[in-house]
């Protein structure tokens, strides 16, 4: 907090010859002196005007005005230049900024940055249609981060965005395929890539996980499989293999036993022999590219009337499965590679439908069906 001053050390009022009242006072950190943003008929007015500036700079509330100039598009582009962030994701941010944020927001001074702009913004986003209202949200919440930054960095006195839920992703439920169709898409899709499909759906493996796999990850005798790096393709087509997004996603995931035979013929017939090989190659060896594996599994989906089913879906498969299984919250959260429990527990619903299968056999016991197992009076 600034050492408080009295009215004359810190600033003055004098007559223009107009004949209105002009304020003259100190910036606290550099003690140039300032001008008033406005002159005042009386006096009195200005001499209000010039107290209330001392005591905001007093209490640390003043925001100097010269910052507000600064537009959205000039403070986000430094925002995310001095973020320390995965490739990926500074792709997905200035996607979110050039195609969504700047067009619109991106001249505003960010002192003129308010609620009602923001409001305006994200309604009309909406109301486009595209992009979808997940990607809306993703773009109002880099929009909020931005500006608490510059609140932060007391650049304007509060961060517009307060739209309650707006932040909030209201994805559309996926589907969770069956145990026959998880078959029926291995058998679909070209020999190359039905372990990945497997280990995908029967894993919980991340694309990216699966990617980076070397020979050496892969422990058939011990049927684990190892994750410890994530492999990234670039819009320019730069891969790059890094760590995973958290320090949860480094683990070990136990193969069900019948997934075995599958994975230990595909690296048989297309891995290296080195411990350091790729496990899943493009045909010549190379690093898979994503739009390779894109076009053989539009194929599959079609041939096999899952048409819409993602690669990602595998994952939510896998984890509800295992969710259903009987997996704990802790376990999921082991297996699939989770910092937190919060989407670990999404995946757990699944077990909620077999509430009813729990009615039903409790309709039996009351029939004398079938007898209670040992441990049921515990």
């Amino acid at each position: 907090m600034a050492r408080p001053m009295n009215k004359r050390e810190f600033g003055s009022v004098r007559q223009l010859p107009s004949g209105r009242w002009q304020v003259r006072y100190r910036h606290p950190r550099t003690n140039e002196t300032l001008v008033g943003p406005n002159t005042f008929k009386l006096r009195g007015d200005a001499t209000r005007w010039l107290s209330r500036t001392q005591g905001e700079i007093e209490r640390g509330t003043w925001l100097d005005p010269d910052w507000g100039t600064l537009t959205l598009r000039a403070y986000a582009t430094s925002w995310l230049a001095q973020r320390t962030l995965r490739p990926r994701t500074v792709e997905l941010y200035e996607g979110l900024l050039n195609r969504y944020i700047l067009p619109s927001l991106g001249r505003i001074e960010l002192g003129d940055l308010s609620p009602r702009e923001v409001r305006s913004w994200h309604a009309a986003l909406l109301k486009r249609g595209r992009p979808g209202p997940v990607t809306v949200a993703k773009a109002y919440r880099l929009l909020r981060t931005i500006c608490e930054t510059a609140f932060s960095d007391e650049l304007i006195a509060r961060n517009p965005c307060n739209l309650k839920g707006a932040s909030v992703e209201h994805s559309p439920e996926r589907p969770v395929l069956t145990v026959a169709e998880i078959e029926s898409l291995a058998a679909a899709i070209d020999e190359r890539y039905r372990a990945l499909v497997l280990l995908a759906a029967w894993c919980g493996l991340r694309l990216g996980e699966a990617l980076a796999l070397t020979r050496a990850d892969i422990d058939i005798e011990q049927g684990t499989v190892r994750i410890a790096k994530s492999a990234a393709e670039l819009k320019s087509g730069e891969r790059i293999v890094g760590p995973p997004k958290t320090k949860a996603g480094i683990r070990e995931v136990s193969m069900p036993p019948h997934l075995l035979p599958a994975v230990q013929a595909h690296l048989e017939r297309f891995a290296g022999p080195e411990d350091g090989d790729l496990v899943f190659t493009g045909t010549k060896g190379q690093p898979l590219r994503r739009a390779s594996l894109y076009t053989a599994w539009l194929r599959a989906t079609e041939a096999s009337g899952l048409g819409g089913v993602r690669f990602h879906d595998l994952r939510h498969t896998g984890a509800t499965l295992a969710a259903a299984a009987g997996a704990s919250t802790k376990e999921l959260m082991l297996r699939l590679g989770h910092a937190s429990s919060d989407a670990a527990l999404r995946y757990q619903h699944a077990t909620a439908g077999r509430d009813s299968t729990i009615a039903k056999a409790l309709s039996r016991l009351a029939r004398g069906d079938e007898q209670p197992q040992d441990g049921t009076d515990s």
